[in-house]
């Protein structure tokens, strides 16, 4: 099996991005991030870079590519995370969403907390995506609003669930593991992508790519097309195809 992908980080119309990505390899097994900075937060640069950084030096040290990976890596950025906001003083500020995808041997495994998605698809096909921490998607799952409607409801930035909040047990979802098969197709993304692309968009641009560069391009070109001089956040992209 060849895993392919390929990776975008944009500012939009912001003053700085926020968001970090970061795709890390050992011995041909992956850990792809993705984590958006709370804006309303300040500082939220720090703490989505702080964030990936810890999945990066946590995944270089561990042994145990499990399933337990991905828990540990989000409870060890969120210890850190705590640690430098209690050093700085800080209380309300460096907050982050995350979204992490392993492929370790024969197993995908996923996390993710707030508003930052993980896709997944099969043979070009769509097949599901993560369930946001967030406002807009409780109102969908109580059938207030159509999912439609959730990637442009002013309640959708609001997040229940986020990285550098203390909590009292674990605030994060870890999803199912999946194994890992020809062509599977994942897209992680933060907000600002998602919010201007539908799920027909991308499974049609999936199914008319080549290669995770290819699909990653036309969804990046639809994302800007469909925003248009709309105000643009930050928007990053993983794509991840497993031929």
């Amino acid at each position: 099996l060849m895993i392919e992908y390929s990776t975008v980080s944009k500012i939009g119309t912001r003053l700085i991005n926020e968001d970090t990505i970061k795709v890390l390899n050992k011995n041909n097994n992956f850990v792809f991030t993705v984590c958006d900075g709370l804006g309303g937060h300040k500082m939220g640069d720090t703490a989505s870079r702080i964030v990936a950084d810890c999945f990066e030096s946590y995944f270089k040290r561990s042994e145990n590519l499990s399933e337990n990976l991905i828990l540990e890596m989000f409870d060890f950025a969120q210890e850190t995370l705590l640690y430098r906001k209690n050093a700085l003083h800080i209380k309300n500020e460096m907050c982050s969403t995350a979204v992490a995808l392993t492929i370790a041997g024969e197993n995908v495994y996923s996390g993710y907390i707030g508003d930052s998605r993980l896709y997944a698809f099969e043979n070009g096909v769509f097949k599901d995506r993560t369930r946001d921490h967030s406002l807009a998607q409780l109102l969908f799952e109580q059938g207030e609003i159509s999912e439609s409607e959730i990637n442009r409801h002013f309640d959708r930035n609001k997040l229940i669930r986020v990285m550098g909040i203390p909590w009292e047990k674990p605030m994060y979802t870890v999803l199912p593991s999946v194994k890992l098969k020809n062509n599977q197709a994942y897209l992680l993304c933060t907000d600002g992508f998602w919010e201007w692309l539908s799920v027909e968009e991308m499974q049609g641009a999936l199914q008319k790519s080549d290669s995770a560069r290819k699909w990653l391009s036309l969804m990046t070109e639809t994302v800007e097309r469909n925003c248009g001089l709309n105000p643009m956040d930050n928007y990053s992209a993983i794509a991840v195809i497993n031929r």
